[in-house]
């Protein structure tokens, strides 16, 4: 009785957001935004059909990333910008949008459960949060096709790490280095799936703190969630255990993306016909994964993810010209006169 009521309150919920999001959509049709047509002027669409293609896609991204066990930004960013006609500063900027969403409803619970740990958030997130700015503005300077290139790597680079990287539950750390004894990086935490308190302490802090710059330009220049780096670097090089790994990732999202994001917003580069379909789809998308991860084998979802992240990572790079196709008609750039 008690789940059926759970599932009656789920399905509630996301009646009212999609008719939340329908009401939006047609209040945005009569305004000044919602007659711009975010396919740009070659599209043959209008621009509603893209909204509600975004949204459809991210909805299912949604479910794929909880399934998956990956965040939604690091699919929706090479995904929506290769083969949608949006500007990649727009889904740059929508894509830590979409990271920063997931980060800062966890949070708060992640961090009474006491498994996201401030000692070790805080020095991580000072510098990712840092670098991310100098990442943010380093996209935004660099020509679309270079970080279209740039980003096709990374992407790739990722791939590699999914399918090579193991994580361990317990690190074995013999001792803690200077940096994290000065720190005061170590705690305890209660496993609730075994009823056992866990102590914890980590090693090679500086090189895991100087790994975070790379991590927090890689961030802030292509828009993605940093959790797939956070994770390997936080488990498997310093030595803190995975759930304490996952937890604190998660939470340094929420700092690390609000610092890029507020770079792309206060260029312009938010467009709400692409962040509000997104968060919504992203959002409903994950409610819905959540019980069907209970009858998936995550195994063969893990190399679905995998599959299109390479098939993204892969896709042909657009030539100089063609790859600004809302340049024309929504130049947001210092200097330059609004449409």
């Amino acid at each position: 009785m008690e789940n059926r009521h759970s599932h009656l309150k789920r399905a509630c919920f996301i009646l009212l957001l999609s008719a939340g999001f329908a009401l939006w959509l047609w209040m945005m049709g009569g305004s000044a935004l919602g007659a711009a047509n975010p396919g740009g002027p070659a599209s043959s669409l209008p621009w509603w059909a893209w909204v509600l293609i975004l949204f459809v896609l991210t909805f299912f991204l949604g479910i794929v990333a909880v399934l998956g066990g990956v965040g939604g930004g690091v699919l929706f960013v090479p995904i929506v910008s290769g083969f949608f006609p949006f500007h990649l500063d727009f889904v740059r900027c929508a894509g830590l949008l979409v990271a920063l969403s997931g980060a800062l409803s966890a949070g708060p619970g992640l961090l009474r459960a006491g498994l996201a740990d401030l000692r070790l958030a805080l020095p991580t997130a000072l510098i990712a949060s840092t670098a991310s700015i100098a990442g943010a503005l380093m996209g935004l300077a660099l020509p679309t096709y270079i970080v279209q290139i740039a980003l096709g790597v990374t992407i790739l680079g990722i791939v590699l790490i999914m399918l090579l990287a193991k994580r361990a539950e317990y690190p074995q750390v013999k001792e803690m280095d200077s940096v994290a004894r000065i720190l005061g990086i170590h705690g305890v935490y209660t496993d609730i799936s075994t009823q056992e308190e866990v102590n914890w302490k980590v090693h090679r802090t500086p090189l895991g703190l100087g790994l975070f710059v790379i991590i927090g330009i890689m961030a802030g220049m292509f828009g993605l969630g940093a959790g797939w780096a956070n994770v390997p670097v936080l488990n498997l090089l310093m030595g803190a255990p995975l759930k304490v790994s996952v937890a604190t990732s998660k939470f340094l999202l929420s700092i690390t993306d609000t610092s890029a994001a507020w770079i792309y917003i206060n260029s312009g580069a938010m467009i709400p016909l692409i962040v509000v379909p997104s968060l919504i789809g992203i959002m409903l998308g994950s409610w819905v994964g959540v019980p069907i991860l209970a009858r998936t084998r995550p195994t063969i979802i893990r190399y679905i993810v995998i599959l299109l992240l390479l098939f993204a990572g892969l896709r042909p790079v657009p030539d100089p010209p063609s790859s600004a196709i809302l340049s024309s008609c929504c130049c947001y750039s210092p200097g330059c006169e609004p449409c």
